[in-house]
């Protein structure tokens, strides 16, 4: 591997809770790394919280401590983060089934230019009995090749707990969970701002805590699936919602015009009621995406593509009060025609479809109209910041 030069310094950091039986060995293998690779390194231990004596242990063998008060894995992870001095950075867990010692393949991808290196235990070996079966084949595929369908990420490991990066880069993306969705968080926000993201073998070995682990399976399951769709506003509203109102809306006019035959089997007036109803839904679901993104971007969680910022740009406050205007005037016109065709008949009952598709067409016109109405203003309100 290419030497890096002395004035460099590469950060080997741990996020810590109660660690007190495995952390030596933890930092003595850091050490021993810096050591045969004469790196100017420094060692930091962001401690969560520790009652065991963790912290004394990890000061007495020289390694840099920083308090962390708030707690979860994210905010560990950020704090040593921030804290840290060196142009790389390397995290790992401090329960010792990542091997410290090991860590060519991640300095030799970040010097080769990568902002992001991330392990893959499924390359480079999980020892027996150092990864549950759930975990091993169910939970880590199935949620991996969720972010990377929903990404285009080539990661096939989500949930590695040892990578490196490129200290710059990674404050620029800026992740900010405070839980264990931060792992999912740097590689999302990595991917999305068009950071250079790879993956290495690693190895996972049986953790040396003697007590259960802090990751809960079921509980951590779902929020690392909720998060990676709550990053995805695409997937979880804009491309089911579409093509629902697409559809649905298409049955729709059809069904206002004529019935639809097909076989034996004859959809009418009783189908445009639910076509009608699922446009509505399909749109809405639109519109939560709008949402859903507004405050992503505003939040960092996620950054303004070239879909959402054209989007953005027709959906002003006032162009949408005048197409809701307009739909909602057409509505009550259709529903006025209704009126008058009732009217002609001397209010009596109505054994035809005519009516009822009258009514349905003015009807979805009339609450078209007032969600654009509705959402422009909702949206304009998210726009307003505080001074």
């Amino acid at each position: 591997m290419t030497s890096i030069e002395e004035e460099v310094t590469l950060s080997i950091l741990m996020p810590c809770l109660d660690e007190a039986r495995t952390l030596p060995a933890c930092i003595a293998k850091a050490r021993a790394y810096l050591a045969r690779q004469n790196f100017a390194g420094e060692i930091i231990i962001a401690d969560n919280g520790s009652s065991d004596g963790s912290r004394e242990i990890a000061q007495s063998l020289g390694a840099r401590v920083i308090s962390v008060p708030q707690r979860g894995y994210g905010s560990a992870l950020r704090a040593g983060i921030a804290a840290a001095r060196g142009k790389f950075v390397v995290m790992g867990d401090s329960d010792d089934s990542y091997d410290f010692s090991s860590l060519d393949p991640f300095l030799d991808r970040l010097e080769a230019g990568y902002d992001l290196v991330i392990g893959n235990r499924f390359e480079g070996g999980i020892k027996s009995g150092a990864m549950p079966l759930l975990h091993r084949y169910f939970g880590n595929p199935v949620l991996s090749a969720i972010g990377r369908l929903l990404y285009r990420s080539s990661i096939t490991d989500f949930y590695c707990g040892l990578r490196g990066f490129r200290r710059s880069a990674l404050l620029q993306v800026d992740p900010s969970s405070p839980g264990m969705e931060f792992a999912i968080e740097m590689i999302v926000k990595s991917t999305i701002h068009g950071l250079r993201v790879t993956q290495v073998p690693t190895t996972l070995s049986p953790d040396g805590r003697g007590r259960p682990p802090h990751l809960h399976t079921w509980r951590d399951g779902w929020r690392s699936l909720r998060f990676l769709l709550l990053l995805s506003p695409e997937w979880l509203f804009l491309f089911p919602g579409f093509t629902l109102a697409l559809l649905a809306g298409l049955a729709s006019v059809v069904l206002i015009f004529t019935d639809i035959r097909i076989g034996a089997v004859t959809f009418a007036h009783h189908t445009l009621i639910m076509t009608s109803a699922l446009t509505m839904v399909g749109l809405q679901s639109v519109l939560f995406w709008v949402f859903a993104k507004s405050i992503a971007v505003q939040r960092r969680l996620l950054f303004a593509d070239p879909l959402f910022k054209k989007v953005r740009r027709l959906f002003s406050l006032e162009r949408c009060l005048l197409l809701g205007g307009a739909l909602i005037t057409s509505g009550f016109a259709v529903a006025f025609y209704a009126l008058v065709y009732w009217y002609d008949r001397s209010f009596g009952p109505i054994d035809d479809q005519v009516l009822v598709k009258v009514v349905c067409a003015a009807s979805l016109l009339i609450a078209v109209g007032f969600q654009f109405l509705f959402s422009s203003f909702f949206v304009y309100l998210l726009d307003q910041r505080p001074e």
